[in-house]
């Protein structure tokens, strides 16, 4: 057994129950590929589970359309803006403990009103992101 921080080495969950603990977490595009190069075999089953601190807005919108993924905020106060398909946006305001789910499809996004940190359960398989 080894210690591990989610915060820099995220963990897979995949087919079989397994719990695959990843490489450091880069914060950049070409560590997503390559988690999907490692994980992909296990298609939309596969959860990537991350933690992430943030201290500014995202500037980002993104979107997963082959499952649900669960933002768990740990710290602070996320205020998470889903837009669904049929064009509707809700905000809500998670607090440590608090929990959203972003269904198939809905685009998001956070603003963050000094620190905050997440845990998140997504279905990653054909995320889409989009400028904010």
């Amino acid at each position: 057994m080894s210690k591990e921080s989610l915060s820099k080495n995220p963990i897979h969950l995949g087919l079989g129950a397994t719990a695959l603990v990843q490489p450091a977490f880069t914060g950049q595009m070409d560590w997503y590929e390559a988690y999907s190069e490692r994980n992909g075999g296990d298609g939309k089953e596969g959860r990537l589970v991350s933690m992430h601190t943030f201290t500014s807005d995202w500037d980002t919108w993104e979107m997963h359309p082959v499952g649900s993924e669960v933002v768990l905020c740990v710290d602070g106060t996320i205020v998470l803006h889903q837009e669904h398909t049929d064009g509707t946006i809700t905000t809500v305001s998670l607090e440590t403990g608090d929990y959203a789910i972003n269904a198939p499809g809905v685009w998001h996004t956070a603003d963050i009103e000094t620190s905050a940190t997440a845990v998140f359960i997504t279905a990653g398989e054909g995320t889409e992101i989009r400028s904010r």
